[in-house]
């Protein structure tokens, strides 16, 4: 087997596996909210099953990035292949983006910040865990309008 086509068939597995992960995210997100449909409420399953769709679709979508450049590094650099692929992973780099900020409820390079927001309150929250001493609640300054 040549070069070429080990490389034609790298790139036909990474989209057989981006495809393959997109449905099979689908099919265990439904059977996971099926299992679940008594323990939580509609709104709350809802909630799960985009959480871990959009997971997995996030997940083939990169697999299928990674397809589009291998099959255009492969091929003879053609200044339309350049195009067409940059084309792909713009757009596939958005979808990636605005799935992210569904999931997430903010831009990936915000992530930090809300971390560490999510921290500062679950350290500063008045609830204490098995074990642990009750803490003083902390005094909040006056609001100023």
């Amino acid at each position: 087997m040549e070069a070429k086509e080990l490389v034609s068939l790298a790139a036909h597995a990474f989209e057989f596996a981006g495809v393959g992960i997109m449905v099979a995210g689908a099919l265990v997100s439904i059977v996971m909210v099926l299992l679940r449909r008594h323990k939580e409420t509609g709104e709350s399953a809802f909630r799960h099953f985009r959480e871990k769709l959009g997971r997995s679709i996030l997940l083939g979508l990169e697999l299928l990035v990674a397809a589009d450049i291998i099959r255009t590094v492969s091929e003879e650099p053609t200044l339309q292949g350049v195009l067409v692929l940059g084309l792909i992973v713009v757009i596939r780099t958005f979808l990636s983006f605005t799935l992210a900020v569904e999931l997430e409820g903010y831009w990936p390079w915000e992530r930090a910040k809300y971390k560490a927001l999510e921290e500062r309150k679950r350290t500063l929250s008045p609830e204490r865990r098995p074990g642990e001493e009750p803490r003083a609640p902390l005094e909040q300054p006056p609001l100023e309008h």
